[in-house]
């Protein structure tokens, strides 16, 4: 059989050179069309709603947000199964679909039925779906070298230029910031001053929620020229914070937000830090790469 092939081949080389080079053409042109993945993608077509509850432990976490939703989530079509896991402040909910599924179709669905399952949560709990990316698809890791900021300032730059920068590049699902600080306004109120002049913990948070919004006004016209009132509210350093009028007093002089505690610019609570080859913190950042995109 072999000897009958070779004979064949021999008796019509200008054939098995066309069919050959015709092979060799098909496959460079395959070569440079195929996807490029440093790992396969072997993982689960799943998407993933993320709750956040600050402040609260695993249990009560587990027993208002992460039951009331993977209860909801399991009569999917097309699902295969539903995990979950419940830690401090955060839940996140795993619907796992079946390989044949479009990833996209699921994530309608789920998105479907976490308009109903919402209702069942605490009041001003929004689950969240996780990026459209798979578990292998973090295709850079990246960390910033700006030795003359500080980890705050590194934290600004990466959430508010490096990221949205990032997110504008074709097949990026998401870009998912780590390490430094996240400033925010702290206010520490004193029980006793609280008791002292009688106000409550809600009223002070009231106070300070109404007090950093804007609103709009109307259109007037005056010598022909058109004028739009509005008023500018946001609170942008930590006087306008300290000044904030919690309530009247008798006489008419306001109680500010200084006269019952302490108000600064500090960093948010951290879970954790991120060391850049043992030489101390850094502030980077996780591209995740979307389903179905090419990681060259």
């Amino acid at each position: 059989m072999i000897e009958q092939l070779i004979s064949l081949s021999l008796r019509n080389r200008g054939i098995v050179l066309l069919l050959a080079a015709g092979l060799l053409v098909w496959g460079i042109f395959s070569i440079r069309a195929s996807k490029i993945d440093a790992i396969p993608d072997l993982s689960e077509n799943q998407v993933i709603v993320f709750t956040e509850w600050a402040g609260r432990g695993p249990q009560i976490i587990e027993d208002q947000v992460t039951y009331p939703l993977v209860t909801n989530l399991q009569g999917l079509a097309q699902v295969r199964a539903v995990r979950a896991a419940s830690m401090f402040g955060m839940s996140f909910v795993y619907v796992i679909f079946n390989d044949n599924t479009d990833i996209y179709w699921a994530r309608e669905r789920v998105l479907e039925r976490l308009n109903y399952a919402q209702r069942l949560l605490p009041a001003g709990l929004t689950p969240t779906l996780g990026p459209d990316g798979t578990g292998v698809g973090h295709v850079l890791w990246y960390t910033l070298n700006a030795p003359k900021l500080d980890l705050g300032e590194q934290r600004a730059l990466q959430d508010w230029y490096v990221k949205f920068g990032l997110q504008t590049v074709p097949g990026v699902s998401e870009v998912a910031s780590f390490g430094g600080f996240q400033p925010e306004y702290q206010v520490t109120v004193d029980p006793t001053k609280l008791t002292y002049y009688n106000v409550s913990l809600p009223q002070v948070l009231a106070a300070v929620r109404q007090n950093n919004n804007e609103a709009g006004g109307r259109k007037f016209e005056q010598a022909g020229v058109g004028y739009i009132i509005k008023t500018s509210g946001y609170i942008q350093d930590v006087a306008t914070l300290e000044n904030v009028p919690v309530l009247t007093r008798p006489g008419g002089v306001p109680l500010r937000l200084r006269d019952l505690g302490t108000v600064q610019m500090t960093g948010e609570s951290r879970l954790g830090i991120f060391d850049h080859n043992g030489q101390g913190e850094a502030v980077g950042g996780i591209v995740v790469m979307r389903y179905g995109e090419n990681a060259d």
